[in-house]
């Protein structure tokens, strides 16, 4: 190995190829070109004078070496986060912090943004709507958002590493209703009354697989099944649009915003609770940020988002509380 500095972007793109196996998908997640990253896992084999991959036209492996450099560079890289961090009050505080609220109607997150605002009318509170934390969760880790809300337990490890997160409510779930269905009558809708129907939970959007996943977990033994990928829609009009041509019963919480030509029940025997917390990049520093946590905590405590009901389900604890089934 020759006496220069390592750059630490050789790092990212080695682990990102260790964590995948895969040079495609690695390149895809740093948003680089594969050529591009392929450049720097030999040069990066060639400075540290060791072979890190077997490669074959099927698949990528670690070599001895590559597994013995893997904690190695986690730690590098986060003695450059940590000191990076160390001096990010003074550069961040004074910058807009980018806060993606997945939708652009009412919910939980937008009273927490509504709330933070009040609590620090001094920082600017910048609203996204990125339809989705898988999607969210990897435009944080770039640098490019700041925080959002979701299902963090639904989350690929890749994603959760570098996350911190808040807890925010379990958020009862409904279903969204053609308003001349046999079951738009009733004041809620039993679980065991979906039996047999098809109910559109955003499979086949790359944005909300943390959703789908969810509704796949509550919708197993039930004889309820999931509607096939319809055209992603961007805006309330447009869903509202694609969801009347396909007439399927759509999972939504029960804060969701109320379109023309439907309705919404809140779903009960059980009640099925989504784990919503807040996540934002690790080490992030920002008076904006403690106005978040400082609001999701108080609005918590005053609307009791954290009680579970006693007839409930979820798909795994949001505190240290037990977790559902």
């Amino acid at each position: 190995m020759t006496d220069r500095d390592l750059d630490p972007r050789l790092l990212r793109g080695f682990l990102a190829v260790a964590e995948e196996l895969h040079f495609t998908r690695a390149a895809a997640r740093l948003y680089v070109a594969q050529q591009a990253l392929s450049r720097d896992v030999r040069r990066l084999e060639r400075e540290l004078g060791a072979e890190l991959f077997l490669r074959t036209t099927r698949q990528v492996e670690l070599t001895a070496d590559g597994q013995r450099l893997v904690p190695l560079a986690r730690r590098v890289l986060g003695a450059h986060e940590e000191l990076a961090d160390a001096f990010a009050p003074a550069r961040d505080a004074d910058r807009p912090l980018l806060v993606d609220l997945n939708t652009d109607g009412p919910g939980t997150a937008r009273s927490v943004l509504e709330r933070a605002r009040e609590l620090a009318p001094g920082c600017e509170l910048m609203a996204r709507f990125e339809s989705g934390l898988t999607h969210a969760a990897a435009e944080i880790l770039a640098g490019r958002l700041d925080v959002s809300f979701g299902r963090y337990g639904g989350l690929g490890a890749r994603l959760r590493t570098g996350l911190g997160r808040h807890p925010v409510r379990y958020e009862p779930l409904a279903v969204l209703l053609p308003e001349d269905h046999p079951l738009a009558a009733a004041p809620a809708v039993p679980l065991s009354a979906l039996a047999g129907e098809t109910v559109y939970a955003g499979a086949g959007n790359p944005r909300t697989l943390e959703w789908t996943s969810l509704a796949e977990d509550l919708f197993a033994g039930r004889g309820i099944g999931i509607a096939p990928p319809a055209p992603v829609a961007v805006g309330k009009e447009e869903f509202r649009r694609v969801m009347a041509k396909t007439r399927n019963p759509v999972l939504v919480t029960v804060d969701f915003a109320d379109l023309p030509g439907s309705v919404k029940r809140p779903l009960v025997d059980p009640v099925p609770l989504s784990p919503l917390s807040m996540v934002w990049r690790q080490g992030l520093r920002h008076p904006g940020l403690d106005a978040l946590r400082e609001a999701a905590a108080e609005l918590a405590a005053v609307h009791g988002w954290l009680a579970v009901p006693q007839d409930s389900w979820w798909p795994e604890p949001l505190t240290s509380g037990p977790g559902g089934g």
